[in-house]
């Protein structure tokens, strides 16, 4: 089983669970070690989704308690950061407030106050057109990696998330997206998330993950809980699905450092 490196905590606001629950759930599992990464704070209040400023604090705390409750289970201290164009100084403050391990980049918003797998903006992919959606989401993400913030990017093909998808090939969409993860040696994750969503698949499509392995492009295996009992959820399929890709090696992080262990 791989680490699972990308899991929230209640102070995101749409999550349960103490992380000492979700090491638990590791250690029941046999985890080698897990990772909180929860919604990353601004410097004031900016939407309703993750931690506030002020509880970045108590995040820390929540984190050292896990550790404290199960020592022999390596937990990983990481945050799951939004990548806003003109918020890149925020993140390189963010990166000096806490000894992280890892952060995960993500590309929420396409727009201000467009948080594109919010469900009460599904009006706008009638509105706007997918095609139009998934380019602007792409160029966000490519511009994402090329800015070097980050560990690994998570949920790439989030736009799919309820299902929508633009007809025809998709690759246009995702080669510049696999060329900038090859020039910068950004790391991908696949997240059984989508599993859970309506879309019913894994985070990226299989078309993405070939063109990933194709490029060297390295890769996590996630689960994206926001519930203890979703820790290693699907873990089964998704290394099934990435050894049928051709992927023999995974990453763990330790300081912001990546280093391979066998999938």
């Amino acid at each position: 089983m791989p680490p699972d490196y990308h899991l929230h905590t209640p102070l995101c606001k749409h999550a349960e669970g103490h992380p000492r629950e979700y090491a638990a759930a590791a250690v029941a599992l046999g985890l080698p070690e897990i990772g909180m990464s929860d919604h990353s704070p601004m410097k004031s209040h900016f939407d309703d989704w993750r931690m506030e400023w002020e509880e970045f604090p108590r995040y820390l705390e929540m984190v050292d308690e896990a550790r404290a409750q199960y020592p022999s289970l390596p937990i990983r201290l990481g945050l799951e950061v939004d990548y806003l164009e003109g918020g890149e100084a925020w993140v390189e403050e963010l990166a000096t407030k806490a000894p992280f391990d890892y952060l995960i980049g993500s590309v929420h918003y396409i727009a201000p106050g467009w948080d594109v797998d919010n469900p009460k903006h599904l009006s706008r992919f009638a509105e706007h057109g997918v095609g139009e959606i998934w380019a602007t989401y792409w160029k966000l993400f490519e511009k994402a990696i090329r800015s070097r913030l980050f560990d690994f990017m998570g949920h790439p093909d989030l736009p799919k998330k309820f299902g929508h998808r633009p007809s025809g090939d998709l690759r246009p969409y995702y080669a510049p997206t696999i060329q900038a993860l090859a020039d910068t040696g950004t790391a991908i994750e696949i997240n059984t998330a989508g599993l859970r969503k309506d879309v019913r698949e894994m985070y990226p499509s299989r078309e993405f993950l070939e063109m990933a392995f194709s490029a060297g492009v390295p890769l996590l295996i996630n689960s994206d809980a926001h519930a203890p009992g979703e820790v290693g959820a699907d873990f089964d399929k998704a290394v099934a699905l990435a050894r049928e890709v051709g992927y023999t090696h995974t990453l763990k992080f330790v300081g912001r450092t990546a280093t391979p262990i066998p999938l």
